[in-house]
């Protein structure tokens, strides 16, 4: 089958806590049904939504048709497809604390052969503990059932571990899928297979050759409907801690002895625990911090963060972070690697950037040495794919040199056959491919090394610095480049 082997996977059963909730509705229910028209789906194998609502299985099911044709990708809904899928889909009702409902979910999947179970809760993390101790004692986890746990992992080290400690009750680690859903994207795939399979980049990708690393995921959405959520949390603990800091172990990791899960994550946690600490006035200095004031994105006013539903109108939640690392190992140190996130800013981009040195000495007279230098894009988001900028002579009589790009658009070259990330993930916990998925030491490591700088930023009062909706952020985010001589790639 193109793009992931499925004739492998064993019949399933998916259950989904918070069927009716944002994920599910554009992301989860989507990717399962492209995987059943691409024919991905073993015979007889369900989805079984569970939500509070006081729905039966017809009433889910119009819901459903409803968010697929809202949500689905263009040219991509069929009615006549959906009709197939849609005999697959169940509706359990399960109220909070109420046993006798997960006995009954018991019930409905003991009505078949014994077969993989995969429970995904798409819920607030705090629900965790109880829906993992209810599926454990009405006897609805057995061998061969994975459990999926969604992000937030907690907020800080300790509740995160309350979290792993409560569903290791139930579910051993090699049942615990954590899913992070940008390691399920096509390019950071490709960063590997650049990485690891070609001879041409590993001599380069040191400390010797790279002057530095960026990785920004910016978004132009504001906080919209998780307003009081964000006010808790903030782009440090839902950004940094996960997405940004599983990418730059990607990039930085040593290579695997094999892609089999525990090698790959043994190389990312060496990673994170590698990272040199950020602490006290260290973390305040190597941090910036910003909020987003009213302006002016994608062409329309919007309001700042402080007017935003939900957010405490005294709020020092900060709505975008910028941070410098450094990794303490022979093939890294010395080499910044920075970080940016935020909401409301310019565009909406996810890339990872590495520049290279400049060469030793240009033969072709100093003024060439002051040209863009080497870069190697990988853009993750929105048009997947990867860039190498090199310089080339441009046309004419003398010999002037000039940036230009070798382009490889995933999006274009593999047109129709990309998966998305939740689709490759889903099939991967079906499948109990762990690669993919976030190990208990890397979680807690990520949080060892975010939390000294969230205390510092509390203990001092690091207040966050205005930046205007539909911008890059606070100009302290390019001074914090600029004490390193470099800028950030769009100001390049």
């Amino acid at each position: 089958m193109r793009g992931h082997d499925m004739r492998t996977a064993p019949p399933f059963d998916m259950v989904i806590f918070g069927s009716t909730g944002d994920l599910a509705k554009r992301k989860l229910l989507p990717a399962l049904y492209y995987r059943f028209i691409a024919g991905g789906f073993p015979p007889d194998s369900r989805i079984i939504a569970v939500s509070r609502r006081d729905w039966d299985r017809n009433t889910y099911l119009s819901y459903a048709a409803e968010c697929m044709q809202a949500f689905a990708k263009p040219g991509r809904f069929s009615a006549e497809k959906w009709a197939s899928f849609a005999e697959r889909l169940h509706y359990v009702r399960i109220e909070s604390g109420h046993l006798e409902h997960y006995r009954n979910l018991s019930n409905v999947l003991s009505q078949v052969s014994p077969r993989v179970r995969v429970f995904f809760l798409s819920t607030a993390p705090d629900l965790f503990a109880e829906i993992c101790k209810n599926l454990g004692e009405a006897g609805a986890v057995h061998g061969d059932s994975r459990v999926v746990l969604e992000k937030p992992l907690g907020r800080d080290l300790a509740s995160s571990q309350r979290i792993s400690d409560d569903v290791a009750q139930v579910f051993t680690e090699a049942q615990t899928f954590r899913i992070d859903h940008y390691l399920g994207k096509e390019t950071v795939q490709n960063l590997m297979a650049l990485r690891f399979g070609n001879a041409l980049f590993e001599p380069l990708w040191r400390r010797d050759w790279v002057r530095d690393v960026q990785i920004t995921v910016a978004e132009q959405v504001g906080v919209e409907e998780r307003g009081e959520f964000y006010d808790r949390t903030g782009a440090a603990r839902d950004m940094i801690q996960n997405h940004l800091l599983q990418l730059l172990c990607i990039v930085a990791m040593e290579p695997p002895t094999s892609i089999d899960s525990n090698s790959v994550r043994d190389e990312k946690l060496k990673v994170l625990r590698a990272l040199q600490p950020l602490e006290g006035r260290e973390a305040i200095a190597g941090t910036v911090r910003g909020q987003y004031r009213a302006g002016v994105s994608q062409g329309m006013p919007v309001r700042g963060f402080l007017e935003e539903n939900g957010i405490d109108p005294q709020s020092r939640t900060e709505t975008f972070v910028a941070m410098r690392a450094e990794i303490d190992t022979w093939r890294w140190a010395g080499v910044p690697f920075y970080m940016r996130t935020g909401k409301r800013l310019a565009e909406r981009l996810a890339e990872i950037v590495i520049t290279f040195r400049q060469v030793p000495h240009s033969i072709f007279g100093p003024g060439q040495l002051s040209l863009a230098p080497n870069r190697l894009v990988i853009r993750l988001q929105p048009d997947e794919g990867v860039r190498l900028s090199v310089l080339a002579k441009a046309p004419g009589d003398e010999i002037i040199l000039r940036a230009v790009d070798l382009n490889l658009d995933l999006a274009q070259t593999y047109a129709g056959i990309q998966m998305d990330a939740y689709e490759r993930l889903l099939m991967d916990a079906i499948c109990g491919k762990l690669t993919l998925f976030l190990r208990r030491d890397e979680l807690d490591a990520a949080w060892r090394w975010i939390d000294p700088i969230m205390e510092a930023s509390e203990r001092y009062g690091d207040k966050p610095k205005n930046y205007l909706a539909g911008t890059w952020g606070p100009a302290a985010s390019t001074a914090l480049l600029s004490r390193d001589g470099i800028t950030w790639h769009e100001e390049s």
